[in-house]
Parts: structure tokens; sequence; C-alpha cells
């Protein structure tokens, strides 16, 4: 039985070893320097022993605790959460379990004389830390063996350990766990072991001394930042160096680092004009004018101007809309279709248009002024009447033959006169218009007929050169 202890223990250490390669893979050491208590009481065993967790926290009459430093845990972590524990730890054992008064029936601490106690154990726990995603508390289970001696005798043991550990900070963390240690021998009783102490990781290699391990560190022998896994930025303009065609001068993602000083879209590197927001087609020049033609070359920046006059507008000295370079009458306003000169007198067709505007003039009824809507064919007439500034023209009125010639006389020159009033008053000279009233005398239509007589009240527009 001795043998097959010491078989299982061995096993189960050499088992431990092989799998470890690797507490968390930055710091994968710790170490645990704390105190033990060891209670033989709760194991299920007859008297003086207990039943299961009986009295399990009765540390008064059932806790070996030997006042200092007792325990001390060395671990190394695996992988996934797994750690492997070696511990070794010491205490003199003087309760061991109750017994029953022989007077009272009081149950009173077994004592023994001081025992000597001694255990090497070894384990592999897995923690819950990330399972519960806390990044203080560290609740793990552990299976393992170890070797107890009770002063010089001793026996192989198979462990189950829960255990507790709070980081404080990275490296340090404060740890409890309570073993039950089950014995493949008589005379080594069953018990439990309670360790408290500070645990201390330990390990990582952090050569540029940015916070960041080596072996999570992507540039581990230049300081950088977290989020660009150890790498630097120098400009800290978040683009890492590496990527950023400018690591020295602050800039924008969308630029490869580079910057763009005057908000054009256009980085600097490339620009012509770095300080003066421009285009890209003109090399980040700016175009105030709008004519294709960079400020820095245009003579007239200000003002659209084609590239042929360096970026100056041609002359048109007569304002007739043809400028002065193309324009045979250059400083006498005319007309596009004849070149830039005036157009005397105007056609047959243009005079036609005239009348059709003429004849929609609508007056008040019996009077010489103009219905509202009437403004808007006026106007049409002014704007033919100023493109043939030399001609000249006579405007008639004429009426139907309702009432007497004499007052149709009289409002067929009121209203030819209106006409003309309103011409002038819009721009056109005088002396190029004259107007006469002809009553009733010249009717174009049957003055019997409601349809004729609406015909018969006109103005009529004519060339008189």
């Amino acid at each position: 039985m001795k043998n097959l202890s010491r078989l299982l223990f061995v096993a189960v250490l050499l088992m431990s070893f092989s799998t470890t390669h690797g507490q968390d893979k930055n710091n994968p050491w710790a170490i645990t320097l704390g105190i033990n208590a060891v209670d033989p009481y709760p194991v299920g065993e007859n008297a003086p022993q207990g039943e299961y967790f009986d009295e399990f926290f009765n540390a008064t009459d059932h806790w070996n605790i030997l006042p200092s430093l007792s325990s001390v845990a060395v671990s190394r972590y695996i992988s996934d959460g797994f750690t492997f524990t070696a511990v070794g730890s010491i205490n003199t054992i003087d309760k061991f379990g109750s017994i029953s008064d022989p007077i009272t029936g009081e149950e009173t601490s077994n004592r023994v004389g001081d025992l000597t106690y001694y255990a090497i154990d070894g384990r592999v726990s897995y923690s819950f830390m990330n399972l519960i995603k806390s990044k203080s508390v560290d609740p793990y289970l552990g299976v393992g063996g170890g070797y107890t001696w009770l002063d010089e005798i001793g026996a192989g043991t198979l462990n189950g350990t829960l255990g507790l550990t709070y980081w404080f900070t990275e490296k340090l963390g404060v740890n409890f766990n309570t073993t039950y240690k089950h014995s493949f021998e008589d005379y080594l009783p069953k018990h439990f072991q309670h360790t408290a102490g500070l645990t201390f990781k330990f390990g990582g290699t952090d050569t540029d001394g940015d916070g960041i391990y080596d072996q999570d560190d992507a540039c581990p022998e230049e300081a950088g930042l977290e989020i660009f896994n150890g790498c630097p930025d120098s400009d800290n303009d978040g683009i890492q160096d590496s990527k950023d065609d400018c690591p020295n001068t602050a800039g924008l993602a969308e630029f490869n680092g580079c910057p763009d000083g005057d908000g054009d879209g256009i980085r600097d590197k490339d620009d012509k004009c770095p300080t003066e927001a421009g285009l890209a087609a003109l090399g980040g020049c700016p175009d105030a004018d709008g004519d294709g033609i960079a400020d820095g070359d245009d003579n007239c920046p200000n003002e659209a101007g084609p590239s042929a006059n360096n970026g100056c507008p041609w002359p048109d000295t007569d304002g007739d809309g043809v400028l002065d370079k193309d324009d045979q009458c250059p400083n006498e306003a005319g007309e596009v279709a004849n070149n830039g000169c005036p157009i005397i007198n105007p056609t047959q067709e243009v005079i036609d248009e005239l009348n059709s505007y003429a004849r929609t003039i609508l007056f008040d009824t019996g009077r010489a002024s103009f219905q509202k809507e009437t403004d808007q064919v006026l106007q049409a007439m002014v704007a033919i009447f100023k493109q043939y500034p030399k001609a000249d023209f006579a405007i008639e009125g004429h009426t139907d033959s309702v009432g007497s010639k004499k007052s149709n006389q009289a409002l067929s020159e009121r209203r030819a006169n209106a006409v003309r009033d309103y011409l002038i008053a819009n721009g056109i000279d005088a002396e190029r218009l004259t107007a006469a009233g002809y009553g009733e005398d010249n009717p174009i239509a049957d003055n019997k007929t409601r349809a004729g007589r609406k015909e018969n009240r006109r103005v009529e527009v004519k060339l008189k050169n």
C-alpha cells in the first residue's frame, strides 16, 4: 500500500510538470507566502474525528496553526486557465479531533503531543477568472497529490483544492484555499489544510519598458502603445509609425498620416500651395474667380477670364455682349447676330410680333388706363424696341363703333398716347415714337358682332423709316 501511494504521488507530479509550458501568460510564475492550518476533525471518521464538514469552521477547537510563515507555494502558468503549483508547508499538531469528558459528557479538544507536520504537494488547478469575466476575483479548483510526514511517519495523499485569489494589482494578490488530503495509509489521518497568503506574480519581459510584454509586443525593442500592439506612434496622430507616411508630423488617416494644413484634401507634401485651400486640378492652389487659372498665375484673380488673356476677361466696350475682339462695331452697341453692329430696322416678322403683343393690350372699359395683366405684354414690347435703337415707330389707336364718333376718336388718341408714354417711361427715346388715334375709321372686322368689335378695339405698331 505504501509503495502504491508513493507511486501515485510521483505520477501526479510528473504529469503536472510535463504539461507545464508556459499564473497568466505574461507573468507565468508566482510565489505565495503564507500560513496554514491543519484540521483532522471533519473528515468522516470515527472519534476522535467527526463527520464530513462537521464544525468545519471551528478554528478554536480543531485548527492547528503555526503562528509564523509556514507555507510556500511556487506556481507556473500552463495555458487556457490551467496552472501547476508546488507547495511546501510545516506545522505542529496538538489538536486531534474531540473527546467526551467521562464525567460531564462534554466534548473537548483531543490534545496530543506537539507532533511535527511536513508536507510537499503538487496540483493542477483551473481558474474561473475569465469565465466570470473578472479582472480581480480569481476562483479556482485544483487536483493533485503529495506526501505528508507526521513526526517521522510519512504517506502519500490524493488532494482536492478549492481556492480564491483576489488581485489588488496585476502582480499582487491575496490567496485563500482549502485542500482535502486523503491518505493512502491508515497511520496518516485524512485531514483538511487551510492556507492564507500573499501571492506575487513575476516572469514577464518588457524590453522597451512600454508596459506591453515582449510576447505580445509587435515592436519589442521600441516603446509603443497598447492599441498598436506595442508599436510607436511618434507624432501621436493615431497612426502607428510603420503605416505612417509622415511619422514625425501629425496627420490624417485618409492621407496615411500626413497633414493637410489648409484642409483642401491634398496632403501638404503634394500641395503646391500648402497654406491656402485650393483645387486638386491646380496642384492644391486656389482659383478665386473659378476660371481654371491658379491665382498665382492669374493677372485678374478675382475676375474670371480666359488663359489666352492671362486670366483677365476680354473687354466689351459697348456692352452689347459681343467682345471687342469679335465686335465689328466695338464702340457702338449692336447685336450678336450682326457681329456686334446694330440692326437699324426690324424685319417684318419683328413688326408682326410687336403687333401680336399690341393687340393683346387690355384697357379699362372706356378709359386709357391699363389693366394689371397688360404690364407683362408692354414689357415684352419694350424689350423689342430696345433691340432697334435707331428705328422709329408709330403707335396707332383704334376703337369699335359703339358710342359717338367724337368720343371714339378721343379715346383712341388717349390710348395710343398711353402706350407711347409707357414705352418712354421704360427707356425708349421719345423722339423715336409718335402716337395717333383713328377712332372707328379703320375697322378690321364687322362692328355688328361682339367678336368683330373686340378685334377693332386695338393698338397697332408701324415702322416709320
